[in-house]
């Protein structure tokens, strides 16, 4: 489980900013919040803001966080590390991340910082009972180790290079429990997904064509969002590319280079009552969607994970929206999946949905850095207020303002 998450000079996140999975005091909705040591951790949170105030460059932090972790054993020499720093912030200014999260029931509190495209400091402690214990801590090139970890690292202080994270090399080179651990946070609990970049269908499908609990669990979900959908028929196989050239209308250019390379042909069909169609041809893109994300969802839910969305609304109508994050909140105890999403759907600001240390929000200030805070934040707000209204009004901030000069400018010089 995702506890706190933090990071600072980043796109436009100039100062730091604290996002948080710890529950406040309200006793709100008790139920659905999971315990851990002296922790009441939530399930889920949504993040609203105007558009270009960070909701999304929050989410790229996080997403840049874990992909550092996972893929920087493999930067090459001279290669460097991304870093998009806020436009007042100097080139002395670090970039800073840092994270708190549990995995197997051990709570874990890591962190880096990236200065001119290298990896400047870094640290990893947990806490076996509570009391915190050094794993290592990194100083430019110089790593320190805890002193249960002492001559332990040798082989991964030998990989290690300027942009390389420690732990990174250490779960490659090091056969260490707690390394494996935190390492594996980062490489498949954390699923983030962006409707712009990411398409699931084909990750959606192949779920469903190996796990039939997956399959029946996906028509089941799709029945009760009342698609008219009856059943699905999946296929997928790999095939050679050599095979398809005339089925995809390759030029003749491209077919020369194809080869012997494969590739996966994937057969979708949507069964409803009187009819079928092809997924891909011709269902619309709700449905589309759907099939994108609702399989991924279910593993995720099975598996504990974290799914991290930038705008999870597009194409899905918010009743879908609401009865994805009610799955999140009610699903069986033992298990423990959190969603985290921005979006603009104020119908979603419900008290009967969220709690208010749910809900984020975001918003550019006098320097055109964002802001992050939570509505609990916001002093006279009541357990009983209508959150949307709230919202709509300006009470929170992070809408976009009206500037009524502007529109009184466009009538007189350009509409008349």
């Amino acid at each position: 489980m995702l506890l706190e998450f933090k990071c600072s000079n980043h796109k436009s996140i100039k100062e730091k900013v604290v996002f948080s999975l710890i529950a406040g005091t309200d006793n709100t909705s008790e139920e659905l919040l999971k315990k851990f040591d002296n922790f009441r951790v939530l399930r889920s949170a949504i993040i609203y803001g105007a558009n270009g105030s960070g909701k999304s460059n929050f989410i790229n932090a996080l997403s840049f966080m874990a992909n550092m972790v996972s893929d920087s054993i493999n930067y090459q020499p001279g290669q460097k590390v991304f870093q998009a720093c806020h436009k007042l912030c100097t080139e002395e200014t670090p970039s800073e991340y840092g994270i708190q999260f549990v995995r197997n029931d051990i709570r874990y509190a890591y962190g880096f910082s990236v200065k001119q495209n290298i990896i400047q400091n870094e640290y990893l402690y947990y806490f076996p009972k509570g009391r915190q214990v050094k794993i290592f801590e990194r100083n430019g090139m110089k790593i320190k180790p805890g002193d249960r970890y002492k001559n332990m690292f040798g082989l991964s202080i030998s990989t290690l290079k300027n942009n390389r994270l420690f732990l990174s090399c250490a779960a490659n080179f090091s056969d260490i429990s707690e390394i494996e651990e935190a390492f594996q946070f980062f490489n498949t609990d954390i699923v983030v997904y962006n409707p712009e970049f990411n398409n699931w269908t084909e990750n959606s499908i192949e779920l469903m064509q190996n796990n039939d609990a997956i399959k029946k669990a996906f028509v089941l979900i799709l029945k009760s969002l009342g698609t008219g959908i009856k059943d699905v028929e999946v296929k997928i196989e790999k095939v050679s590319l050599s095979d398809l050239q005339y089925e995809l209308q390759l030029p003749d250019m491209l077919r020369s280079m194809i080869g012997s390379k494969e590739g996966n042909r994937i057969k979708a069909k949507v069964i409803y009552d009187q009819f079928e169609v092809d997924l891909m041809k011709e269902e619309s893109a709700g449905i589309k969607r759907l099939f994108q994300i609702i399989c991924p969802i279910i593993d995720i839910l099975g598996s504990g994970r974290i799914l991290i969305c930038d705008e999870l609304e597009t194409s899905l109508h918010e009743v879908i929206i609401f009865q994805i994050v009610q799955l999140f909140q009610n699903y069986e105890k033992d298990k423990f999946a959190q969603l985290i999403f921005s979006t603009h759907d104020t119908s979603l600001l419900n008290k009967d949905l969220f709690r208010r240390d749910q809900v984020w929000f975001t918003q550019l200030n006098a320097e055109r850095a964002t802001d992050l805070y939570s509505l609990v934040e916001i002093k006279n707000v009541r357990k009983s207020e209508n959150l949307e209204k709230g919202y709509i009004t300006g009470k929170y901030g992070a809408i976009p303002v009206l500037n009524k000069e502007f529109f009184h400018e466009l009538e007189e010089d350009i509409l008349y």
